[in-house]
């Protein structure tokens, strides 16, 4: 389970949806924050009215103070100044050894569903450790993470996603399934798809499935179609759907690849998106947080 969760709100809805599944998330003894990201252009914090910068943090420790009251949780809350909410909780979570943040979905799109928004987005693209995301409409019904599914392809970023979800499901107690999409192969230097008959396709069923018998305590099959829509039609079935990131830029952080980007906009639950290895970096930066317990 994580241990350091961070959770971005604005006193929206979606602000809190994320501190709900945050709350499902976050073990006893483990630590919980809530950060509201003040927006604008902070070139050298000594050029800015030392009353301006109090006053946005007077106001934004207000609202996440109102926001914890409401939500009942026991976390700290934290005021971060940056350029834009996605960098405010990327270096947030580098300088203090957070390894999930949680967002909430956006404003448009049907309840229960993921959908991302600008700001979301950002927050995703790029981040430092594993980021979920909350179902829209979570806080109004929030429910047990007692279904629990993996997309899995026996890749190195799909078993650390496995082992994520058996973390995830021992604490709640649920149950655990996985799901292998077996996909059309393409050759991606010659742009040729070759062409499968039943009986191939068949076969790589029959293997994957094979393969998924040696997970023990796992409810897992294999089928045959495209990723994004396959996993999207198994998160119905779920609480949580949790998948490994693959693609990677500067420093390993995360980033978006086809299929993430296509689960982040049609999962029909809560996802949780883990990195191949969350690089803690501690650089030094201006004093541009403030914590309250």
């Amino acid at each position: 389970m994580f241990t350091n969760v961070l959770v971005g709100v604005d006193g929206s809805d979606n602000g809190r949806d994320a501190i709900a599944l945050a709350q499902r998330m976050t073990p006893p003894g483990g630590q919980l924050t809530l950060a509201n990201v003040q927006c604008g252009e902070f070139p050298g914090f000594a050029t800015i009215s030392e009353s301006l910068l109090d006053s946005q943090r007077e106001e934004a420790e207000k609202l996440l103070a109102t926001e914890r009251d409401a939500a009942g949780v026991d976390a700290q809350i934290a005021a971060v100044f940056a350029p834009t909410p996605g960098r405010g909780l990327h270096e947030y979570a580098e300088d203090h050894g957070t390894d999930l943040i949680v967002v909430g979905s956006c404003h448009r799109g049907l309840i229960g569903r993921v959908m991302l928004g600008d700001d979301t987005a950002e927050a995703l693209n790029g981040a430092p450790c594993a980021v979920a995301i909350a179902a829209r409409g979570y806080a109004a019904a929030p429910v047990e993470l007692k279904r629990i599914g993996v997309g899995y392809d026996g890749s190195p970023e799909s078993k650390a996603a496995l082992a994520a979800a058996k973390d995830i499901a021992e604490h709640s107690g649920g149950e655990l399934s996985a799901l292998q999409v077996i996909g059309i192969p393409t050759f991606t230097y010659t742009g040729v798809i070759p062409a499968l008959t039943g009986e191939s396709v068949d076969v790589l069923l029959e293997e994957a499935t094979g393969r998924l018998k040696d997970m023990p305590d796992v409810a897992a099959r294999a089928v045959y179609g495209v990723p994004g829509e396959e996993l999207s039609a198994f998160s119905d079935e779920l609480d949580l759907l949790v998948v490994g990131s693959r693609n990677f830029g500067p420093l390993r952080r995360r980033i978006v690849g086809s299929t993430t980007n296509y689960l982040e906009r049609h999962t029909r639950c809560s996802l949780l998106n883990l990195p191949r290895s969350a690089l803690k970096t501690q650089e030094s930066r201006p004093p541009g947080v403030s914590v309250a317990a």
